[in-house]
C-alpha cells in the first residue's frame, strides 16, 4: 500500500550522472545514494533525461524511493540559472523537444571553449573533455575541468573554474539558453514541479534575487532550493527565510557529481528546518 512519505526521511532531489556532467553511470549513482542514507533520489541531469530508466531500475533494486528529474539550463536577464524539474514525465513531447533545443548548442559551445583555451596557451582540449563525456552531445565545462586536472594544468577540476571558465577567465564562453518560461513550462508540461536549484550561486543583488523568484512563480515554478551541496549554513538560513518570504515550497539535494570533486556527497546535508513546507509534502511514493 503507498503511503504518504514522512519529512525524516532522507531526501536527494538532485544529482547527476555520466548521462551528463556527472562521473559515475546512473545505477551507480543510486547505489552510492542508498549505501549514504538516502531514501528517496531524483536523478536530475542537465537538460537530459535518458539515465532515468536505468537509474530508475537500480532504485527499485536497492529498495529506495525514486523521483524522475530534470535541471535545466536557462538564460535570465544575462545569468545563467538552472530550473530543476521534479515528478516529470520522461516521456512527454514537449519536454523532450524543449531539451533538444537546448542541447543543440552544446557542442559548438564547447568547441569555442576549446578555442579560448587553446589561445591562452592550452592545445588539445576539445578532444581532452571529450573523454570525460560519455554523452557526447552534452559536453561541457565539467569535462573541461576535469580534463585540465588531468594534465595538470590544475591541481582539481574546481580549481580550472576559477582560472579559466567563469567569466572574465581565458575559457569562458557565453551562450544563451532557454527562456525561464519556456523551461519551467516544459516541466509543467511532463506533469513535474519546478524548483530553482541552487539561488546562492547566481551572485545576484538582492532585487535582482526578488525579481527573479517572481518571474519564477509568474512561469509556474513553485519550490526553490534551500539545503543544497553549494550553500553554506548561513544561506540554509537566508534561503530559508527567502522560501518563506515569497511562499515557495523547500526543497533539498546534494548536486552531487562525483565522489572526488569536492563539494557535498549523499548523506552529509542537514534536514530542512522544520518550519520550512518541503517539496515532496504532498507526494505519495
Amino acid at each position: 500500500m503507498s503511503i504518504a512519505v514522512p519529512t525524516v526521511i532522507d531526501f536527494d532531489l538532485h544529482c547527476h550522472s555520466t548521462a551528463s556532467d556527472g562521473a559515475l553511470a546512473p545505477a551507480a549513482v543510486v547505489a552510492r545514494a542508498a549505501g549514504q542514507g538516502v531514501r528517496v533520489l531524483a536523478l536530475t541531469d542537465h537538460d537530459e533525461v535518458s539515465g532515468l530508466d536505468e537509474a530508475r531500475a537500480a532504485a527499485r533494486a536497492a529498495g529506495i524511493a525514486f523521483v524522475d528529474g530534470v535541471e535545466i539550463s536557462v538564460t535570465w536577464r544575462g545569468t545563467t540559472v538552472h530550473v530543476v524539474g521534479l515528478r516529470i514525465d520522461p516521456a512527454s513531447a514537449a519536454l523532450l523537444d524543449g531539451l533538444a533545443s537546448v542541447k543543440s548548442g552544446r557542442v559548438a559551445r564547447a568547441q569555442r571553449i576549446a578555442a579560448e583555451l587553446e589561445g591562452a596557451g592550452i592545445p588539445g582540449t576539445f578532444d581532452g573533455a571529450l573523454k570525460y563525456a560519455e554523452n557526447r552531445s552534452m559536453v561541457g565545462r565539467t569535462h573541461f575541468a576535469r580534463y585540465l586536472a588531468e594534465i595538470g594544468v590544475v591541481d582539481e577540476p574546481k580549481a580550472a573554474f576559477r582560472r579559466f571558465l567563469v567569466p572574465g577567465k581565458p575559457g569562458y564562453v557565453p551562450h544563451e539558453w532557454a527562456r525561464l518560461e519556456d523551461a519551467v513550462g516544459w516541466i509543467c508540461a511532463a506533469g513535474g514541479q519546478a524548483v530553482l536549484a541552487h539561488p546562492g550561486r547566481y551572485g545576484l543583488s538582492a532585487g535582482a534575487m526578488d525579481a527573479l523568484l517572481a518571474a519564477f512563480r509568474a512561469a509556474g515554478g513553485v519550490a526553490i532550493e534551500v539545503v543544497t551541496g553549494s550553500h553554506s549554513p548561513d544561506q540554509y538560513r537566508q534561503y530559508a527565510a527567502m522560501a518563506e518570504q515569497h511562499d515557495f515550497l523547500a526543497s533539498r539535494g546534494s548536486d552531487f557529481h562525483a565522489p572526488d570533486e569536492g563539494g557535498a556527497d549523499f548523506g552529509r546535508l542537514p534536514p530542512l528546518a522544520v518550519h520550512l513546507r518541503p517539496v515532496w509534502r504532498d507526494w505519495v511514493l
